[in-house]
């Protein structure tokens, strides 16, 4: 069994990685600065450990430390999970949850939604990171996480709910088509100046050809301006550095006012697929069960 005390240097030591300093996590946790600071250095007594790096400025976590942050969230997340389980009457959404979220969409398209249920249920604390990595949500101690794209079969252990996939469409501003012409061919698109993404490698990402039924094509593509961002990448287009395909999440408000015109509408294609995925651990927890209702009537991929 885990002791009391032990249980509260964890609960310190999550604090003040959280939080950054000992001051700031004893204002969370209702304790003065010495008490927490005594808990941390007895959980690294305990361990014969150093968690923290500390220097007059700021905490830092070591590499042992961040390994161990990682774990005592997870057993922290755990201990949550059972006590709002077994407690019946707790049926409002309320405490930590922790949401992962591609940088780009979870910004744009996601946040908004998630600040909105947060309005509905004050008693969350949202916990919110944005990556365009495929998480381990298990080993992270997240609850629930968008994804842009993903495995191709998910493990046991994650619930995954497909939402739609996004639609990329060629697209260019109004000032760059009046100087080089619209395409009206692939092939005249081609000797046109791109403007593409750039992958973790460098290479620039192929266009995704598709026409009627047939299957969807990847077609290299030399760009002048290759950049690694998707939102720096419009701001690209948007400045008339060439044409460029994109998702129309992410150009949708352009679109709408002028600032980019759709180009070759007939060779648009789907990107991508969305999932809303979850520890299936924590389903039953309202909060997460609660988040992934109001998502799943909400997010929409178009």
């Amino acid at each position: 069994m885990i002791q009391s005390e032990r249980l509260k240097g964890i609960e310190a030591f999550v604090a003040t990685a959280d939080a950054g300093s000992f001051t700031a996590a004893a204002g969370q946790l209702h304790l003065t600065n010495s008490a927490v600071g005594k808990a941390v250095a007895r959980l690294e007594e305990r361990l014969n450990t150093r968690l923290f790096d500390r220097t007059t400025r700021r905490l830092a976590l070591t590499d042992a430390g961040n390994a161990f942050y990682r774990i005592c969230v997870r057993v922290l997340g755990e201990l949550e999970s059972a006590e709002q389980v077994l407690a019946a009457e707790q049926l409002e959404p309320s405490g930590r949850l922790r949401v992962d979220l591609p940088a780009t969409f979870g910004r744009l398209k996601v946040l908004p939604l998630l600040l909105s249920f947060c309005e509905l249920h004050p008693a969350v604390q949202p916990h919110i990171s944005f990556t365009d990595r495929i998480v381990d949500i298990s080993d992270e101690g997240i609850d629930v996480a968008v994804r842009i794209g993903g495995p191709e079969a998910w493990p046991a252990s994650v619930g995954h709910r497909f939402l739609g996939a996004e639609r990329r469409i060629f697209c260019a501003s109004p000032g760059y088509l009046a100087r080089r012409g619209a395409p009206r061919t692939l092939d005249e698109a081609a000797a046109h100046d791109a403007v593409t993404y750039g992958t973790a490698d460098g290479a620039a990402s192929p266009w995704l050809i598709a026409r009627g039924n047939a299957p969807v094509e990847r077609r290299a593509v030399e760009g002048r301006i290759v950049v690694g961002n998707a939102e720096a990448q419009v701001a690209a287009v948007l400045a008339g550095f060439g044409i460029a395909q994109l998702a129309t999440w992410l150009v949708d408000d352009h679109l709408r006012e002028g600032r980019l015109v759709q180009i070759l509408p007939d060779w648009a294609a789907d990107g991508l697929p969305l999932h809303l995925v979850w520890a299936r651990s924590r389903q039953l927890l309202p909060k997460v069960d609660g988040l992934l209702a109001y998502l799943a009537d909400t997010l929409i991929i178009r």
